[in-house]
């Protein structure tokens, strides 16, 4: 009976040490960074899209003057805004299936394809001529609606919204209060949706340090990202909660059995 409690606990703790060793390697970041070059710079700035919600707002010397090319007018005494008479609780321009959108004065405008800086430079040089040459405009376009969804085997899983225009994957997992020890990290679930409306499927390796070399290490408003979970979470998911239990008895009395024979001994 000696024999047999010692050899079940010595089994025991080699299948748990095997496969903790395991899932230490692949808890670990970026493995390779000491070989891996990331100093090149990555230049990469957001593209307007449709179903996109812009923020612009036009300001002139004059504020009068400024007037005509501002939707939304700010109720200083309310805090909401108004247009002529009608009151409005969403500010912002939502951009089409075209890609266009409807500016005053102007008309339609097309603004897919644009970073915020192009479409600030190509709205400035559509108002001026409706001004006098004294006159500098200067407008700010922002994308209200910029967000990203992480999902799966991490702290905070949800809808994570992107105020400064710009997130990258490490940004995004820390924002969603990193993966558990039950994430796959070198196979995350990228699904971009393009311009188009066509959906692309990427996969991620967090375990490689050539992630900050990726076209996917910045991420697009509206991409979702879904970290799997591995092999211990699944074969913890598909067994029986009872199986699980007993197991976990049988443990605790198998190792309470070794501990008093050596009491004993």
């Amino acid at each position: 009976m000696k024999k047999i409690i010692s050899l079940a606990v010595a089994a025991l703790a080699i299948i748990l040490s095997l496969g903790s060793c395991n899932n230490a390697k692949q808890v670990v970041y970026w493995q390779n960074i000491d070989s891996v070059n990331i100093s090149k710079p990555m230049q990469w700035d957001a593209k307007i899209m449709p179903k996109d919600i812009l923020s612009i707002v036009v300001r002139t010397v004059t504020s009068e003057v400024a007037q005509p090319f501002n939707f939304y007018q700010q109720n200083s005494n309310t805090g909401t805004s108004i247009t002529g008479n009608t009151y409005q609780t969403n500010q912002g321009y939502l951009v089409d299936n075209d890609g266009n959108i409807q500016f005053p004065v102007i008309g339609t405008v097309h603004v897919a394809g644009l970073t915020t800086h192009e479409c600030e430079e190509m709205l400035k040089a559509k108002i001026a001529p409706y001004l006098a040459k004294t006159e500098n405009p200067v407008v700010q376009v922002r994308m209200s609606s910029y967000h990203i969804t992480v999902m799966g085997e991490v702290a905070s899983p949800g809808v994570k919204s992107v105020p400064q225009e710009k997130m990258n994957i490490v940004e995004a997992l820390a924002e969603s209060g990193d993966m558990t020890l039950y994430g796959k990290r070198n196979n995350i679930l990228l699904i971009r949706e393009n311009a188009q409306g066509q959906k692309e499927v990427h996969r991620l390796n967090m375990n490689d340090a050539n992630i900050f070399n990726s076209p996917y290490y910045y991420l697009q408003q509206n991409d979702i990202i879904y970290v799997q979970p591995n092999k211990l979470r699944t074969n913890t998911a598909s067994t029986n909660p009872s199986v699980s239990y007993i197991f976990g008895i049988v443990s605790f009395a198998a190792s309470m059995a070794s501990l008093v024979v050596n009491i004993l001994k």
